[in-house]
């Protein structure tokens, strides 16, 4: 049976990345002594180097990998394009794939990235709340970077990587702020997937405005839903039904936590004949294009989603250094004719 680099590190005692470094030339330094255990332990076990892997540790490739969740949806499609545009600048193509919010497909195509010997990974989705997932995710793109290759993340992935870090808790938190300062009193929460930790960030962004300002969100109040406009439009009928169940009064103010949602959450209320603002106030999160051609145009969160993308490639493409970097990204709250202060009871 051929030995494996895994035997090569666990005979010479260190990590399988470590040993990936020490033997395919990574740029990413190896110490000395730890570099000539290894290549003693490949010599004793009679190793022979895999030669695609050398030449991605040593090779810097043209393509850009983007993992994002779904290319039709507009928050997507603007940080792809920033991608794009700054890849392009410096000569490089952009590789784009929805993975759909898959933990299992983002590891394939990641491996599959890897194998590929693309230049660099960015990781355009939100992080995923799974335990077992984030390590497994983890292990590969550790295993990527180990052989030269460069992972930059959007969102919160962790420590681990160079970051274009999104202010979503305070931009929530701020939305919910201007909402309140409005007048309203009676929330309602529309946010994304457990899974997911961007909805986890989001939700926590509005609550701890709502706790500053003394208001709570009663039961049947926060739906959890896809970042959809169907899922959206599901979740709005949610809220109103279990209002009416309940045989209480029902929100003056919806916060869907990503514009998609709340064009969906637009569209049940269009169909229940509730005006908006003057029935119901809807506010949305990204500032998608689609956000002022809605009728009526959408309050929401807005975020430099090209900007975005470009920051991503800037840092992908950055001299490697010893700690990862940070790229800020701070929300700005922008009100339109979709909120309104609340009518009087």
């Amino acid at each position: 049976m051929a030995v494996t680099l895994g035997d090569v590190a666990r005979h010479a005692g260190v990590s399988l990345a470590t040993a990936s470094r020490a033997l395919n030339g990574s740029a990413r330094s190896v110490t000395e002594e730890l570099s000539a255990r290894v290549r003693a332990s490949a010599a004793a076990l009679g190793y022979l180097p895999n030669a695609p892997a050398q030449a991605l540790a040593r090779s810097s490739g043209t393509t850009v990998g983007v993992l994002l969740h779904d290319v039709a949806d507009p928050y997507f499609g603007g940080i792809a394009r920033g991608v794009g545009d700054a890849a392009a600048r410096d000569g490089l193509l952009t590789l784009v794939t929805s993975t759909d919010g898959d933990p299992r497909r983002e590891l394939q195509t990641i491996r599959m990235l890897h194998a590929h010997r693309v230049r660099a990974i960015v990781l355009a989705g939100s992080a995923y709340s799974d335990v077992t997932a984030v390590r497994e995710l983890d292990e590969a793109l550790t295993a990527y970077e180990a052989q030269g290759g460069r992972v930059v993340a959007i969102g919160d992935h962790g420590p681990l990587y160079d970051t274009v870090h999104v202010h979503n808790r305070e931009g929530a938190a701020s939305l919910t702020y201007a909402l309140a300062q409005l007048g309203h009193r009676r929330f309602a929460v529309i946010t994304g997937p457990w899974r997911l930790r961007v909805s986890a960030d989001r939700l926590e962004g509005v609550l701890e405005a709502l706790g500053e300002a003394g208001l709570t969100l009663p039961e049947g109040m926060v739906q959890h839903t896809e970042f959809t406009r169907e899922g959206g439009k599901a979740a709005m009928a949610r809220i109103l039904d279990t209002a009416r169940e309940h045989g209480t009064p029902g929100p003056t103010a919806v916060i869907a936590l990503s514009d998609i949602c709340a064009a969906g959450a637009l569209a049940e209320l269009r169909d229940r004949d509730i005006p908006v603002p003057a029935g119901i106030s809807v506010a949305g999160f990204d500032d998608i294009p689609l956000a002022t051609d809605l009728a009526p145009a959408l309050s929401t969160v807005r975020l430099p989603l090209t900007a975005m993308g470009e920051s991503a490639v800037r840092l992908a493409l950055r001299e490697r250094g010893a700690t990862a970097q940070r790229s800020e990204v701070f929300a700005e709250v922008v009100l339109r004719d979709s909120t309104a202060a609340p009518a009087r009871d």
